[in-house]
C-alpha cells in the first residue's frame, strides 16, 4: 500500500486529512506536515523527512503538496529528487484528490500518480443555474 504525506503552509494539511476521515474513516500510512510561520528551509525539511520516517520501509510514498513552487513543496522535491522511483509528488491538493488517493492507493505509485492527474481537472468545478431553469430541484 502506498504511503500518503500531505504538506501545506498553515494547518491545512492536518485539516484535511481530519476532513477526510469523516468521509473515509482514519487511514493507515498517512502523514501531514505543516509549515509554520516560524519554520526555515531547514526544519520544514527535517519535519519532511520524520514524517517520510514514519511511514514502512520499501514501500512507495505519494507526497501531496497545497502549492506548486511553495516552501512545502520545495521541500518535498528534496526527497523526490533522491528517491524518483518510490516518492512520486503532486501539487493541488484538495479533499477530492486525497479521496482519491486512499481509494487508488494499492496501485501503483505511477498508476496512482497518473489517476490523480486525470480526476484533478473534475475535482474543481462550478455550479450553474440555467436562466431557464425554474425547478432547481430536479438539477440538484
Amino acid at each position: 500500500m502506498i504511503s500518503i504525506l500531505v504538506v501545506s503552509h498553515g494547518d491545512f494539511a492536518k485539516s484535511l486529512i481530519q476532513t477526510a476521515e469523516m468521509i473515509a474513516g482514519k487511514q493507515a500510512q498517512v502523514g501531514w506536515v505543516s509549515l509554520a510561520a516560524s519554520d526555515g528551509v531547514d526544519s520544514l525539511s527535517d519535519k519532511v523527512a520524520t514524517a517520510l520516517a514514519e511511514f514502512p520501509k520499501d514501500t512507495p510514498t505519494l507526497i501531496l503538496a497545497d502549492l506548486w513552487g511553495g516552501s512545502p513543496f520545495n521541500a518535498a522535491a528534496q526527497f523526490v529528487a533522491k528517491n524518483p522511483q518510490s516518492i512520486g509528488l503532486v501539487a493541488g491538493v484538495n479533499l477530492p484528490i486525497l479521496l482519491e488517493a486512499y481509494m487508488a492507493r494499492n496501485s501503483t505509485l505511477s498508476e496512482l500518480v497518473n489517476k490523480i492527474n486525470e480526476i484533478s481537472d473534475d475535482s474543481i468545478r462550478q455550479f450553474k443555474v440555467s436562466a431557464d431553469d425554474d425547478d432547481l430541484g430536479d438539477d440538484l
